[in-house]
């Protein structure tokens, strides 16, 4: 199965900010128990390449993609540390084309006609819908699904349990969402609320789709 195979097939791409790399694996556990296989960890934090690389080398059965990756630089050292895909708020050509070169998914945020249009442009056929709350949601989704039937989105920002299954659509390729993996329950040690959490929405999904 391939990344993009496996992106859609689980549904469900946790946004995870980790602020200390030692609770990465346990984080990651604590979502395979949930029945959550994927998780972006994002570049917020100085925690974050070493949480990738960590869980890579621990974590055989979890797909682990970086996020917040807005530089080159960024994305190669991401990808040098076993990033199987690369998400962007925005999308940046060169970031893009960084992925291509080592042959990893890149997830850019493209939300204007005019950036779907750069993104086929690159090669892609699957883009982040970033933040899908301030930009229309499942509406602008849908709206865009009509010229662009080729493209399938990762919506991602304002998704949580109570509208989950608004977002489970023919045009969204996975949901992406900090609700999954919350920041302070990774601080608080509470992995029992992470879980619980990944499984209700393994559900949501299951029944919706």
């Amino acid at each position: 199965m391939t990344v993009q195979e496996r992106l859609h097939a689980t549904y469900l791409v946790p946004v995870v900010v980790i602020d200390d790399a030692a609770n990465a694996v346990d984080t990651a556990k604590a979502m395979l128990a949930g029945g959550v296989d994927i998780m972006e960890i994002t570049l917020r934090t100085a925690a974050g390449l070493d949480a990738i690389e960590t869980v890579r080398k621990h974590c055989p059965d979890m797909l682990v993609g970086a996020g917040t990756v807005l530089t080159v630089t960024q994305c190669e050292e991401a990808i040098g540390r076993g990033a199987q895909f690369v998400v962007s708020p925005g999308l940046n050509l060169d970031v893009v084309a960084c992925c291509a070169e080592h042959g990893v998914v890149a997830l850019p945020g493209c939300v204007t006609p005019t950036e779907i249009g750069m993104a086929m442009g690159a090669g892609l056929s699957v883009v982040k819908f970033f933040p899908a709350n301030v930009y229309g949601g499942i509406s602008a989704i849908k709206a865009l699904s009509g010229p662009f039937p080729q493209v399938r989105f990762v919506p991602t920002g304002g998704v949580g349990l109570s509208n989950l299954s608004d977002f489970v659509h023919p045009a969204v390729h996975a949901i992406g969402g900090g609700w999954l993996c919350d920041r302070g329950a990774i601080k608080a040690g509470d992995y029992g609320a992470i879980t619980a959490v990944c499984r209700q929405s393994v559900e949501i999904v299951k029944s919706a789709r």
